[in-house]
């Protein structure tokens, strides 16, 4: 992603996109308080496998990033259910 468009972005999403970009073949699992969160492909795919609600989250662009989440204590479930 060229550094004009990702200057679009939170500073939250720009470390997400920085780490992903590491490890795009992998669902990021990213850290938010008491969550894990996943956004854009990422989220939509895994909502869809995990069968948790998709929405939505500003980013610092015009339209909504794609997001969902499950709780911290609950993630290896949820990382296992994935690995299956």
């Amino acid at each position: 992603m060229g550094e004009k468009r990702m200057a679009k972005y939170t500073p939250m999403i720009q470390q997400y996109l920085e780490i992903k970009a590491r490890y795009a073949d992998a669902f990021l699992f990213f850290r938010l308080g008491d969550f894990y969160e996943l956004f854009f492909e990422d989220a939509i795919k895994a909502s869809r496998e995990l069968e948790i609600t998709l929405t939505g989250r500003d980013g610092g662009v015009a339209e909504k990033i794609p997001m969902c989440g499950v709780p911290h204590h609950s993630a290896d479930t949820y990382i296992s259910r994935l690995i299956e």
